[in-house]
């Protein structure tokens, strides 16, 4: 199989590469081809896989080849993985330092941030899809990059159920859960576990294990709740009011004064702190030579530890298993065996919000003239969320096979988390609007409307110092995506 990585350069491609050498997943991928658009990026991204192939026996891994050409590097692709960052770090430090500098949270995909990462992510996402149609017509698209729902969303028009979002914060949840519960959960499955939600902004509700529900004795065990991180990230009587785990974005809303003044006292929001690291960090890596590898997994683990730093007490560090890695590239490596043909998988997705079953056509479901007979079988779609609407895209576990990703049908959401998440995707619907029509009101809406901005005139003057800021968006409401 020929992976192509649309983002090569990027900072998290080493794990895909790991797990692609050794372990489960090894000898899956004949040729990964790394493509971007940053040069230098990409060359620091080579030496430490070149770093990283010396550990292991020759020929472990697959062989790689870096390209500049986005119809080079589709050309003959059976899988694309897609994590672009338009704007690069810089990019995200205007993201959540506008947000900030107006009192309101300063985070890259929730927020007003997010909606900007989306407005300028989704018109360069939608040319790749739109190449990988004449390109490699038959690929699957992985998309990695955020705010994955919203650009997942954005890409259902041009690839239909060929692109599915991929984020590994869900799935931590559950297995952090698992384990805190004393619940087995193998890899690949999910029997048992009711999760809903959208991308960044979703719910555990139920944690089955052997025909119950251990979710409420975990949710009453303080002990076993100070064992993870979103356990710990969320006061006790707030967990028993809602009777779930909330994903751990979802502090940003249930505690977002905290979260701002955390972000405030950092003196620099995290985008900063990456872009000065890997300022830094990129030039090293091209010349460390067979060190690379260790260089740069020293810089991941750093990283990782500042993750949601201001969430945290002082001197709380993350839990080993989050600083390990393997969250990211194992949901993406398990889709892609999956989809391959490599047997069924359970895994928690962004996909359209539509469960196809069998149900009951009589002549009046089967309409005048139809040979159907009453009893006779027809395939029904219903929200695999109740509540939100069927062809909005949701983050839900599913069961992929090479078919696709078929959501898993969910209990509907508690009131005050249905009018939640009916008021994000609105939210979502109208930046998906903006960035593919080129219709300023819509964005402007969309700030406006985001329950963390909720202010007309906040909105504004967001509106206003994006634009300032990022000079494509300007071009985007005079000539659109």
């Amino acid at each position: 199989m020929r992976l192509t990585i649309a983002g090569g350069g990027g900072f998290r491609v080493p794990l895909v590469y790991r797990a692609l050498s050794a372990g489960p997943f090894a000898g899956l991928v004949r040729e990964l081809v790394l493509y971007d658009v940053d040069p230098a990026r990409l060359a620091a991204i080579e030496a430490v896989l070149a770093s990283l192939a010396r550990q292991g026996p020759p020929g472990s891994g697959p062989q790689i080849r870096a390209v500049s050409s986005l119809p080079e590097a589709l050309d003959g692709a059976d899988m694309v993985f897609a994590a672009i960052r338009p704007g690069g770090t810089a990019g995200r430090t205007a993201d959540e330092r506008i947000a900030l500098d107006l009192g309101l949270l300063g985070q890259e995909t929730t927020g007003a941030g997010g909606i900007s990462y989306a407005l300028r992510s989704i018109p360069p996402m939608l040319r790749l899809a739109e190449q990988m149609r004449s390109r490699c017509p038959g690929a699957w698209l992985l998309n990695f990059t955020n705010p994955a729902g919203m650009v997942t969303e954005a890409l259902l028009p041009v690839l239909g159920p060929r692109v599915i979002g991929i984020c590994d914060s869900a799935s931590g949840l559950v297995h952090r859960a698992a384990r805190a519960a004393g619940v087995a959960l193998p890899e690949g499955t999910l029997d048992g576990v009711g999760y809903y939600g959208l991308n960044h902004l979703g719910w555990l509700y139920r944690l089955g294990a052997g025909g119950r529900d251990a979710l409420p004795a975990l949710l009453a065990n303080p002990a076993a709740l100070s064992e993870f991180e979103e356990g710990r990230l969320f006061p006790p009587g707030l967990l028993a009011g809602l009777g779930c785990l909330p994903n751990e974005y979802l502090f940003y809303y249930y505690d977002t004064v905290r979260a701002v003044a955390g972000m405030r006292a950092a003196g620099q929001t995290r985008g900063e702190s990456i872009a000065r690291q890997q300022a830094e960090l990129y030039p090293l890596l091209a010349a460390a030579g067979p060190e690379a590898f260790a260089l740069w997994e020293a810089a991941r683990r750093s990283r990782e530890e500042g993750y949601l730093a201001e969430a945290r007490v002082s001197g709380e560090r993350r839990d080993e298993t989050d600083l390990a890695g393997g969250g990211y590239e194992r949901v993406a490596l398990a889709a892609m065996r999956a989809l391959s043909g490599g047997g069924a998988a359970d895994l928690i997705l962004n996909t359209r919000n539509t469960v196809t079953t069998a149900g009951s056509a009589g002549p009046e479901a089967a309409g005048a003239g139809s040979t159907a007979g009453s009893g006779a079988q027809a395939e029904q779609a219903v929200p695999a969320v109740p509540g939100l609407p069927a062809d909005a895209v949701v983050e839900v576990p599913c069961r992929v096979t090479p078919d696709g990703a078929e959501p898993v049908p969910q209990d509907r959401p508690g009131p005050a988390q249905l009018e939640l998440l009916r008021r994000v995707k609105d939210v979502e619907r109208l930046v998906v609007e903006a960035a593919t029509t080129g219709r300023r009101e819509a964005a402007l809406a969309a700030f406006a409307r985001h329950p963390l901005v909720d202010s007309d005139v906040l909105a504004g003057k967001l509106l206003a110092s994006y634009e300032a800021a990022f000079p494509e968006l300007g071009r985007l409401w005079h000539g659109g995506p």
